[in-house]
């Protein structure tokens, strides 16, 4: 499956559980997470998309450790399975 079609899948799943999930961009800066999703309930998670044997860039662990750090809530999904465990995780109300 194709990044595209997970990214996809991520945001209609949000958008169903009444949230928002934009597409991260960050001029002059490379390796910002793919996404950023805001629930329902005002909780904020960049998620960064990869297909089941997708590898991360040196650019993106570094910028995801970056976030971390200073408390963001980061994830990295793998295929379509990962992103339905964050929505089953999502509907449960974190």
């Amino acid at each position: 499956m194709l990044e595209k079609s997970i990214e996809r899948h991520l945001v209609n799943a949000v958008k169903k559980l009444g949230g928002l999930c934009y597409k991260f961009t960050s001029p002059g800066t490379i390796g910002v997470p793919d996404r950023i999703i805001i629930t329902a309930q005002g909780k904020v998670i960049f998620a960064e998309l990869k297909t089941k044997t997708g590898k991360l860039s040196k650019i993106q662990e570094y910028v995801i450790n970056q976030m971390r750090l200073r408390g963001a809530d980061v994830r990295v999904l793998y295929g379509t399975a990962q992103v339905d465990e964050l929505i089953k995780e999502l509907s449960n109300g974190i």
